[in-house]
């Protein structure tokens, strides 16, 4: 075993101060990063917004740990993440307001099931994403949706269209109307 094999695994080769303020950094950068991108990145609806969410965190890899590759310096940076991310949710928990302001505000995009175009545009979503975001929460088609919102986390919420007395009868009749041929059809004389 190599005489120096504990201290390269445990003596992070930049200062604990270093270690602590890198991801902090970084940690805030990529918030606001990802808020002015928009509710679209955080929902990760197709495959190049994936793409650019995974490459986005190898890139700030080296800007959190430097050039330290100790297993010490590692725990350090994820420990503080999780700290610093720990301390922003609780405050923001406290602060509704200000979690407003830095999250956002959902944005509808189906009202009264009319879907809003010019809040797909805005949010780069398009009506297949949308539709397939539907289908994923059990709708069969837009048609279903009274109302659909993006939420600031970039979860989709949406909410069925009522059944009318109207449509309830309608159906209550189809059925009645598919019964009474069905019945029909077992009281013609079968063709030999």
């Amino acid at each position: 075993m190599d005489p120096n094999f504990w201290s390269d695994i445990l003596h992070p080769d930049v200062s604990i101060l270093e270690k602590i303020v890198r991801p902090v950094l970084v940690y805030f950068f990529l918030v606001a990063g990802l808020r002015l991108a928009g509710k679209r990145e955080l929902a990760q609806l197709n495959p190049f917004d994936l793409v650019v969410l995974l490459t986005l965190s190898n890139t700030v890899q080296n800007a959190i740990i430097g050039p330290d590759n100790s297993v010490l310096g590692g725990l350090i940076g994820a420990t503080t993440l999780l700290v610093v991310n720990y301390s922003v949710v609780r405050f923001f928990s406290r602060h509704e307001r200000l979690e407003r302001l830095v999250a956002g505000e959902p944005d509808v995009l189906i009202e009264g099931g009319e879907i809003k175009m010019d809040r797909l545009k805005k949010e780069l979503i398009t009506k297949s994403e949308l539709e397939a975001a539907a289908r994923k929460q059990g709708f069969a088609s837009l048609e279903e949706v009274e109302r659909a919102v993006l939420e600031p986390g970039g979860t989709f919420s949406f909410i069925a269209k009522r059944r009318t007395p109207e449509m309830v009868r309608h159906d209550e009749l189809l059925e009645k109307l598919d019964k009474l041929t069905s019945e029909i059809q077992s009281l013609r004389p079968q063709s030999s």
